[in-house]
């Protein structure tokens, strides 16, 4: 069992319907750098976008862009933390594992009025 202060380092929110804490128990499963790509994710606002790169610079592993995406996929709250901001560097979308793919992707960030690149 990991230690109780790795969740104490993420911002906690309550989820609806969620009386048992499963979120939190899903997210103290985490590693360190997942829960630091998790944070980096979490301060992209709406309506712009990151690339894996930069998230992973802002993780502190700079070179770890493709672990990034692996971490992404890992998100046990995509509905609160935006994993679909996270865009490959040449502008398209890149990999989602939430509800819809690659699209349900592309449907978030036009909904939020980001500026997507070129999609293959």
């Amino acid at each position: 069992m990991r230690p109780r202060s790795r969740k104490s380092r993420f911002r906690a929110r309550r989820v609806e319907g969620d009386e048992e804490g499963e979120v939190f128990a899903r997210i103290s499963r985490l590693t360190p750098f997942q829960i630091k790509v998790l944070q980096a994710a979490e301060k992209i606002p709406a309506g712009e976008t990151r690339t894996y790169r930069q998230v992973a610079a802002e993780a502190g592993h700079p070179r770890a862009f493709r672990a990034v995406g692996t971490a992404l996929g890992k998100n046990p709250v995509p509905g609160f933390i935006p994993c679909h901001r996270v865009v490959r560097s040449d502008g398209s979308a890149g990999g989602y594992s939430g509800k819809g793919g690659k699209k349900g992707k592309m449907r978030l960030l036009l909904s939020e009025g980001a500026k997507i690149g070129r999609e293959k």
